[in-house]
């Protein structure tokens, strides 16, 4: 074959790959069209299957299409098998002159005598193999095996932009999926922090101090929980969250659900000493106040007075830890079986395991009760990335 022969099939196939979208139209396009104008009479063109270690027929061009994109009886060939699976494994191109004196030759469809393996790679990945073989013995030439090379390497550049596409495409979807999830997670805690029950009797509340003439207290509390729901607003569009700024809010939280709650129990937050950089301390948003509006629902429910709440803060170069120890003359266990108050510490435990999953924060808790004569003490210890 000349040249300019050469050359023109080189051309055809570069210009036949442009319109190519997925990796089966390419595979078939070397097979039936480029092989056929290089004259050869038998080619089949594998894939590798990296999971599987095994080489997989994909197209064909001879007795082994016998019509449209059909193959007959394909088979799989394990790498390293064969003269197919050794250069897979290699990565060096070969020709055997006489496949008779071949121990490595594998026999598909037929018998034949002449056969060339060029491995279809870029930049260091293996992609697949073109295995072309003939009937006569001593076919092939090192002026065929180098434009079989050339074709496999226009055919593997193209293959490795069409999987960086759809990876890339995988990729959009995959960070659309968790935008979608994430956004799910913020209305959920949203509204679970915003319900009506809450909301209802801090105004309800607010309005009684008005009602009262206690102007004064009226005044405090509606701005207090004006800054919550402005805060509770603003984390829709943030992942994270100053921790100064979360103790502020926390601690308005639990202003409110004490008024709320009629004094049912009593709180106080600390930042414990050598937590010098509690300034610049940041923690993912959502999981600090949604923890707090599971557990004072549950320590609520029974309706018991001079329930206490301790809650120290401690700050790490890497993390944050806060300990909840938590105080009750008579406290049902945390595991009790009441469902409706089981299912808001799941739905805790699932945004958890969410934040980690998505954005692998590693965040861990453990939940411990000691009973005593005088009631429950009830201990919850929550570690946060720090995400300075």
């Amino acid at each position: 074959m000349k040249n300019s022969q050469f050359e023109d099939i080189l051309i055809y196939f570069s210009k036949s790959l442009m319109g190519k979208v997925n990796e089966e139209d390419i595979l078939w396009d070397l097979a039936k069209n480029c092989i056929a104008k290089l004259g050869f009479v038998d080619c089949v063109v594998y894939l590798v299957d990296h999971e599987n270690n095994l080489l997989v027929q994909k197209a064909a061009y001879g007795p082994k299409n016998p019509k449209d994109r059909k193959l007959y009886k394909p088979v799989e060939i394990n790498i390293g098998d064969g003269i197919t699976g050794h250069v897979a494994q290699s990565g060096q191109a070969e020709i055997i002159k006489d496949t008779s004196k071949d121990i490595r030759y594998i026999e598909d469809d037929a018998l034949r005598l002449s056969e060339i393996c060029v491995p279809i790679s870029y930049e260091g990945t293996i992609y697949g193999v073109i295995d072309c073989e003939h009937p006569q013995a001593n076919f092939f030439t090192d002026h065929h095996l180098k434009m079989l090379s050339a074709i496999a390497s226009i055919c593997a550049i193209k293959m490795k932009s069409i999987r960086d596409n759809l990876a890339l495409m995988e990729e959009k979807d995959r960070l659309l999926e968790i935008k979608e999830e994430m956004l799910e997670l913020k209305l959920k805690t949203l509204n679970s922090q915003l319900n009506p029950h809450f909301v209802f009797n801090s105004l309800n509340s607010i309005q009684y101090f008005i009602t009262t003439e206690k102007k004064k207290l009226a005044l405090e509390y509606l701005s207090t929980f004006s800054k919550l729901v402005r805060f509770y607003l603003n984390q829709l569009e943030r992942d994270t969250v100053s921790l100064r700024e979360e103790i502020e809010m926390l601690n308005a939280f639990l202003k409110l659900q004490k008024l709320r709650y009629d004094g049912s129990f009593n709180y106080g937050v600390t930042i414990l000493e050598g937590s010098d950089k509690v300034d610049e301390a940041t923690i993912p948003s959502l999981v600090v106040q949604t923890l707090f509006e599971n557990v004072i629902e549950r320590s609520m429910s029974k309706q018991q007075k001079n329930q206490l709440f301790n809650i120290d803060f401690k700050v790490l170069d890497n993390s944050v830890i806060m300990k909840v120890q938590h105080k009750s003359p008579n406290m049902d266990s945390f595991t009790e079986n009441h469902p409706e108050h089981r299912e808001s510490i799941l739905q805790w435990e699932d945004q958890i395991n969410l934040l980690n999953s998505i954005k692998n924060y590693t965040i861990a808790y453990t939940i411990t009760e000691v009973p005593d004569e005088k009631g429950h003490l009830r201990n919850i210890i929550l570690k946060l990335p720090n995400l300075i």
